[in-house]
C-alpha cells in the first residue's frame, strides 16, 4: 500500500481525522499522522512539523482550515506527494495554482474515497 499524511490528525474519535486515520490503517495503508503537540495516535508516532515528513508520501490527506494551511505551502510542495486530497471545509482553491502540475488536487472525502473504492 502507499504512505499517506494526515495533516490535522487528532486523537479525538469524534473527529474526521481519527475516523479517516483509522480506517486508513484499517486498509492496510501507512499512516503519517502531523499534529504540533501528539505524541502518538492510533498508535502511530506523530510528526510535529511537515517539513519534518522525510518518507516519500503517495497521499497527503487534508484535515486543518485553510488558514492553516497556507503557511505550509512550501513545504508540500517539497514533500512532493502524488496528491492532495482536500476534505470537505478544507477547500482553498485559491491557494491551488501554486502546486505544480505533477501533484493531482482532488476536493473530496477520504473516508468516502476509500469505502467506494476510489482511494
Amino acid at each position: 500500500m502507499s504512505n499517506t499524511v494526515i495533516l490535522g490528525a487528532s486523537n479525538k474519535t469524534d473527529r474526521y481525522a481519527n475516523k479517516a486515520h483509522q480506517a486508513l490503517k484499517a486498509a492496510g495503508h501507512t499512516t503519517i499522522p502531523v499534529n504540533p503537540v501528539e505524541k502518538l495516535i492510533l498508535g502511530d508516532s506523530v510528526v510535529h512539523q511537515i517539513k519534518d515528513v522525510w518518507q516519500p508520501i503517495d497521499t497527503l490527506t487534508v484535515y486543518i482550515s485553510p488558514q492553516h494551511f497556507a503557511p505550509l505551502t512550501d513545504d508540500i510542495i517539497r514533500l512532493s506527494p502524488r496528491r492532495i486530497i482536500f476534505n470537505p471545509g478544507t477547500e482553498c482553491p485559491e491557494l491551488y495554482y501554486q502546486f505544480p502540475d505533477h501533484i493531482e488536487l482532488i476536493e473530496a472525502c477520504t473516508l468516502v474515497m476509500l469505502r467506494t473504492q476510489q482511494y
